[in-house]
């Protein structure tokens, strides 16, 4: 392990300090350098070639027991431990699905609004009927909430407000730019 650290280095730093930081001679170093890779090596980077074309292949949703899993189909014999050591030291991290974040709470005892277009989303003219809606937005910031208000006359957009925490002067916000 310390070989290859100093193998990682070494653009960077001089052998000889190097070996001497991490305590180990520098004729140590070169022999390992030149020793030819062992068995389990080469397994090891056949093995890769694997993992990351599967990986690639789940859009890099497979952790260790899918991956090993995955590779046992396809005839490879090869253990958990061995694919989780070879993902995590090649930085392959499964991406883990979000939990869904409820937003509406259906059971309150506030007073509902009345539906005053009963459904009905025809006009005979602009501006007689608006519709809006809000919509969330993940960014790599975090969430952002779109509210838009619609005429639906025309089916174009007349007013819209952005922001990054909802509340209702977002859809207040998207009703004042309308007007």
């Amino acid at each position: 392990m310390r070989f290859a650290l100093i193998d990682a280095a070494k653009e960077k730093f001089p052998v000889h300090r190097l070996c001497r930081v991490l305590g180990v001679s520098q004729r140590g170093y070169f022999a390992w350098k030149g020793r030819p890779a062992c068995r389990r090596q080469h397994e090891d980077m056949m093995l890769l070639a694997h993992v990351r074309s599967a990986f690639a292949l789940s859009n890099g949703t497979y952790g260790s027991p899918r991956m090993t899993r995955e590779l046992q189909d396809s005839g490879l014999a090869v253990g958990r431990r061995r694919t989780a050591r070879l993902m995590r030291e090649n930085g392959l991290r499964a991406r883990q699905k979000r939990r869904f974040k409820r937003t509406t709470d259906s059971h309150h005892a506030w007073p509902i609004a009345p539906d005053l277009l009963d459904q009905d989303f025809s006009a005979q003219g602009p501006n007689q009927k608006w519709g809006s809606d809000i919509s969330y937005i993940w960014t790599r910031e975090g969430w952002l909430y779109l509210a838009v208000v619609i005429d639906l006359f025309a089916r174009r957009v007349v007013g819209w407000a952005v922001a990054d925490r909802l509340h209702r002067e977002l859809a207040l916000a998207a009703l004042r730019k309308s007007a």
